[in-house]
């Protein structure tokens, strides 16, 4: 079985901005050897695009469905790409 690195975006709706979704999401992301990064957007939502290999991946937004304990998660869009940016590492935005 050939795991392939993947991209992969996620947008998460809900209570999900001040409590912490951003700063989890990069002990996840450090814990699974993903690249990309995390930011909150305008609109209240928190926006995610990462790179790695697939399961690590699918761990990943599998974490995006549930968040931080003090997170409400109300919506999660999702999208995989073979198409890769090639981050050099994780960030907080």
């Amino acid at each position: 079985f050939q795991s392939m690195t993947k991209n992969l975006k996620v947008r998460i709706f809900g209570d999900v901005q001040g409590v912490g979704f951003r700063f989890v999401g990069y002990d996840i992301a450090r814990q699974l050897s993903i690249n990309g990064f995390i930011r909150n957007e305008p609109d209240g939502s928190v926006y995610t695009e990462v790179e790695g290999e697939e399961d690590a991946l699918q761990k990943f937004l599998e974490w995006c469905k549930k968040g931080p304990s003090s997170a409400i998660i109300k919506k999660v869009e999702h999208t995989f790409s073979d198409k890769l940016e090639h981050f050099k590492e994780f960030k907080v935005l």
